[in-house]
Formats: structure tokens, C-alpha cells, sequence
């Protein structure tokens, strides 16, 4: 961020423009569009959800439960599925909410002309198939898909979807261009200054799902703010002087920012852990790499708790499961991960038939992710043990393009969200011929991956992910350390933060006069 726009920022913050009733709070990048589902990034899809809603919406146990259907039934060949709509809906210009708006909604996400992000993923073309949708009446909507699937609801909460959102008619001028979303949300859009800022204007006629509690984007979401504003800041230190003088609420900020926001008189933090991963990935089929007693030592020479609390600032803990910490399916099978042992990483050697092969990690200096700290004591651990690792820095397009391409020994990388453990594993497996970037082609995993994302009873589920999960640590195609940390730093005036998912949610946060 050049100097005259963080001194514009900080003029405006520092003018008192944003009065009580008005919470401000940061993206480190404009939205691309505010059309769900449609041109969007991570940060569209965060500020979006405040404003559209879906049939269904993730919990923050990366279930799926439903949002604007109060219930959903499901036919027992598993291919039949009638939302039964909540009554007194209503959309951000006062119509109240029909199934017909939503078949109007799923037509429009299925026109090639809308571009919708997720049509190729229900349309067949990736298997998975919606044959009819139909409004039988005004309170019930039914989809029927080619075949059982285990991850369709999944598919229809996915922020990247734009959580299917259903929207009034209005959202779209009379020619059918995009015009602005009239949605069900807590929140309607106000005033979106390109590159500056996001207004939302809370919605009087809102009703949440539920009344009991939060709970991710299904649970209590009320807005307790009469206006909530994204102010669009890349620069860190920027948002991090605004957090301490006042002049911003809240922001998710990096681990390497706690140390001073900590001890703030004005700031509090909210800390939670989050599905993204960190670890070490591993080319098995590298002549060096592809020796399973060697990737073995490797992971038996790491101190997981020592390398994630230097990495962290000693916030994050260990989690070396493929499934992240919070989620329903993360059980005490998947808390038994590596061991660290020195005296066996030298005896796994020996049976490897280790001659001292150079072993290269490749790393970058991206201050978001733990990337270069990561591969500095992975390195010193596995020298500790008689590996000779050495690391290779590179900028993140050229680590990114030598991961697609498979062309690697071991890398310092991080994996984006998944809420479901199989789209988890699916996100590292498969053949390597036809997706060099894919690392695990175990094929006995490889099916259970497959009939996880056919099966739906919860039970059976888990048994397979909990096999799964011994196998990863058996073979050791990647060695995961931790999940990522939400951390958000808040003015101790703002109420009701609460992290999750890497968002900045801004329903049920309130701002003291």
C-alpha cells in the first residue's frame, strides 16, 4: 500500500466518520463481485454470506444443516431430496421468500450465461448430476440427482457456491445482467466503494435459523449493529496501527502481530483453530522420496510440539490428521499421529538403506503462512538424525507451479479449507499421471475416499475416514504439523467476536455506545 493511501485511511478513520452503531472491520482485499457464486475469491465469499443465504449452510463442525429449509428429507435410494421451506422468509425488499424464488434462483445458477462457479459440479460433467428440480408448492422444493451422494448437500453449502444462495428476481436488471443481491441475509448491501470499503445495512426483517446459539452460518445471526462496514486495508502494519488507536474494531490478524496487540489496554483477542493445514508435502514418486522407512524417519525425527509452537508463537497445537481439529469427525483415532522418536528416525534410516542423499524442502517467505519457519526446524530436526536436508527458497509462483507440476522432493506448503474429510483427502489423492500435483495413490485409499463420498450415514463415515486416517500415518505421503489459527484482534468495546472458518463474521458482534 503506497504512503497517500494509508494516509487516507487513516485520516478517514481518524475523522471520526464511523459512529457508535457503525462496526468496522478489515479485508485485506476488495470483494471481486457481489454476485454469489460468480467472479468471487475467499474474501467475496466471507463478505457475501452476511448478505445471501442457502437451502442449507455449514455448522461450525463442518456439518451441513439446513439454513432456509427448516428440514430436509431424503428418498431411500438416496436420490431424492425435499427441502421443506421456513415460513415468513423474507428478502432484503420486503417479499417474503417461496420456493418458486428458489427454482428461480437454481435455473439461474445453471444458465451457462450466469457462470457460476459450481454448475459444472451438479450438472454431470464431474459425475455428480441434478436430473429435476421442481416447486411442488410454495413451501417445498425437491431435487433429484443421477445417483447417491454423500458430499450433494456439501456441494450446495460450499462458500465457493456462493451457498447456492436463493435470491428474489429483482437481483438481476430486466435484460438479465447482474444487478445488485436482494437477499435473505442479515445484512443488505449499502454502498460499495471500489477499493476503499463495503457497506452493510442491517436487515430489520431478518429471523435466524435458529434462536439458541451460533453456530457457523445455521445457527443465531442476528445483526446487532446498524451498519457494518469492510474497510478494504492490504497493508498489515496499516491495520494493525488502526486496531491500537481505536480507529478500527476488529481484524483478523498474523500470529507475528499477537506479541505487541496482546498487552493493547484497548484490544482483546479471540483465538480458534481453523480447517486450513500446514505441513510438509512429499513426492513419492521421488527416487529418494519413495522409500516409505524413509518418510517414515523424517516424521519420527520431527518434535511436532516444539516445531508448531515456534511456528505459532506457541498458539497453535500439533494435528497431523488430514482432518482438522474441530471437525464432528476428528475422534481419537485421528488424534494418534506421529511419534517423535530420534532413536527409531535412526534405525528407520538404517532400514531405508539411507546414504546420506541430499533431501531438498522447498519454502517461501509468505508472511501468511509458516512456510520458511516450518522448513528451518523441520531441517534442523531432520539433521539431528543424520538426514541431509537442505532448503530451497523460492517466491510462491514458482513453489505453486513446481507443486502442479509434481516437480519437488519435500515442500513447506499449506492446503486450503475443506470442511468435509473426504473432499480433505480427495484434496491431496489421486493418480499422479493424470494430476501431477496430487501426492497420495495409495488405490485401497483411493477407494475409500470414493465410497466416503457416496455413503451418508455418519457412522459409516467415520469408520472409513478412521482407516483413512491409519493409513496416511502408516505410509506417510504428507506430514501434517498443524491447522492454522483464526486469530482476531477486537476492541475491547466490540462484543460477541467469535472466530471461525477464517472469517470475519459480523451478525450477533455488537459495539458499546
Amino acid at each position: 500500500m503506497n504512503r497517500l493511501l494509508v494516509s487516507a485511511f487513516a485520516l478517514a478513520l481518524s475523522a471520526g466518520a464511523l459512529h457508535a452503531q457503525t462496526l468496522t472491520a478489515v479485508r485485506n482485499a476488495d470483494i471481486r463481485s457481489n454476485n454469489p457464486g460468480v467472479n468471487r475469491d475467499g474474501n467475496t465469499d466471507a463478505v457475501g454470506q452476511h448478505m445471501v443465504e442457502g437451502l442449507v449452510g455449514y455448522a461450525e463442525d463442518g456439518s451441513v444443516g439446513p439454513l432456509l429449509a427448516k428440514s430436509v428429507d431424503v428418498s431411500p435410494d438416496g436420490k431424492t431430496y425435499t427441502f421443506h421451506l421456513r415460513k415468513g422468509v423474507k428478502f432484503h425488499n420486503g417479499a417474503t421468500m417461496s420456493s418458486a424464488d428458489v427454482l428461480w434462483s437454481w435455473n439461474r445458477y445453471m444458465d451457462p450465461k450466469t457462470d457460476w462457479r459450481c454448475r459444472s459440479d451438479l450438472d454431470g460433467r464431474n459425475g455428480l448430476k441434478v436430473v429435476s428440480a421442481t416447486a411442488p408448492d410454495t413451501g417445498t422444493f425437491v431435487m433429484e440427482i443421477n445417483e447417491p451422494n454423500g458430499l450433494f448437500l456439501d456441494t450446495l453449502a460450499r462458500n465457493d457456491c456462493g451457498g447456492t444462495a436463493v435470491l428474489h428476481k429483482d437481483s438481476v436488471k430486466a435484460d438479465g445482467s447482474w444487478d445488485k443481491p436482494i437477499g435473505t441475509g442479515p445484512f443488505k448491501l449499502g454502498e460499495w466503494k471500489r477499493g476503499q470499503s463495503i457497506e452493510l445495512l442491517a436487515f430489520d426483517q431478518y429471523v435466524s435459523p435458529k434462536t439458541d446459539k451460533r453456530d457457523g452460518l445455521i445457527g443465531l445471526k442476528r445483526p446487532l449493529v446498524k451498519e457494518a462496514r469492510f474497510m478494504v486495508i492490504p497493508d498489515a502494519a496499516t491495520v494493525k496501527a488502526g486496531l491500537l488507536s481505536g480507529s478500527l474494531d476488529l481484524a483478523l490478524v498474523p500470529e507475528s502481530d499477537v506479541p505487541d496487540l496482546k498487552n493493547a489496554p484497548n484490544l482483546a483477542l479471540a483465538i480458534a483453530p481453523n480447517p486450513v493445514r500446514h505441513g510438509l508435502i512429499i513426492q513419492t514418486r521421488d527416487p529418494v522420496m519413495k522409500n516409505q522407512a524413509l518418510r517414515q524417519a523424517i516424521a519420527a525425527a520431527i518434535d511436532f510440539p516444539e516445531l508448531v509452537a515456534n511456528v505459532s508463537n506457541g498458539l497453535g497445537k500439533p494435528n497431523n490428521s488430514p482432518i482438522y481439529m474441530t471437525s464432528k469427525y476428528f475422534g481419537e483415532a485421528e488424534k494418534q499421529g506421529f511419534k517423535y522418536d530420534p532413536a527409531a528416525a535412526k534405525a528407520l534410516l538404517q532400514k531405508a538403506g539411507y546414504k546420506g542423499e541430499k533431501i531438498t524442502i522447498l519454502a517461501n517467505k509468505r508472511s501468511s503462512v509458516p512456510s520458511f519457519n516450518t522448513a528451518v526446524i523441520a531441517q534442523a530436526m531432520m539433521q539431528a538424525v543424520g538426514i541431509n536436508a537442505e532448503i530451497e527458497v523460492l517466491e510462491w509462483a514458482t513453489q505453486l507451479d513446481r507443486y502442479n507440476k509434481g516437480n519437488y522432493q519435500m515442500q513447506a506448503f499449506s492446503y486450503s479449507a475443506r470442511f468435509d474429510p473426504a473432499l480433505g483427502f480427495e484434496q491431496i489423492s489421486g493418480p499422479k499421471d493424470k494430476q501431477p500435483r496430487k501426492i497420495w495413490e495409495d488405490p485401497e485409499a483411493l477407494a475409500l475416499i470414493q465410497k466416503a463420498m457416496v455413503v451418508t450415514d455418519t457412522a459409516e463415515r467415520q469408520k472409513i475416514f478412521d482407516e483413512l486416517h491409519k493409513r496416511f500415518i502408516e505410509q506417510v505421503p504428507t506430514i501434517f504439523t498443524h491447522n492454522d489459527l483464526d486469530i482476531i484482534a477486537h476492541n475491547k468495546r466490540v462484543t460477541g467476536v467469535k472466530p471461525w472458518a477464517s472469517q470475519l463474521q459480523l451478525w450477533e458482534v455488537s459495539v458499546a455506545k
